[in-house]
């Protein structure tokens, strides 16, 4: 399951759990109540981490790298997931190389 595949709206029950996997600039928008978010899994060092915040109505998780998530509701809630804006449509024909290009060499 990823952020796409979640329904417009997800109801959570006090102490319910849910895992998804986000891509990373995907974004989740508490509704209602309150959810911990266990971030996925990261190396510092040669440890791995995985931070836990706390987020209420009103308050938007971004993943800032994809992965796993669990989200576990503190009380009853309702959040939103919302997917990565697109990356903006390249013309035909056109490389990352010769867009950089464009930008470098484009008058000014």
């Amino acid at each position: 399951m990823n952020t796409r595949d979640l329904a417009p709206v997800t109801h959570l029950l006090p102490g319910q759990s849910l895992r998804v996997a986000l891509d990373a600039g995907a974004s989740l928008l508490v509704l209602e109540g309150r959810v911990r978010v266990a971030s996925p899994p990261s190396w510092f060092g040669e440890t791995v981490l995985t931070v836990k915040n706390d987020y209420q109505a009103g308050e938007v998780y971004v993943a800032g790298q994809g992965g796993w998530i669990e989200l576990s509701a503190q009380g009853a809630a309702s959040v939103q997931g919302i997917a990565q804006p697109a990356a903006p449509a390249r013309r035909p024909g056109e490389s990352r190389v010769s867009r950089l290009l464009q930008l470098l060499f484009a008058p000014a």
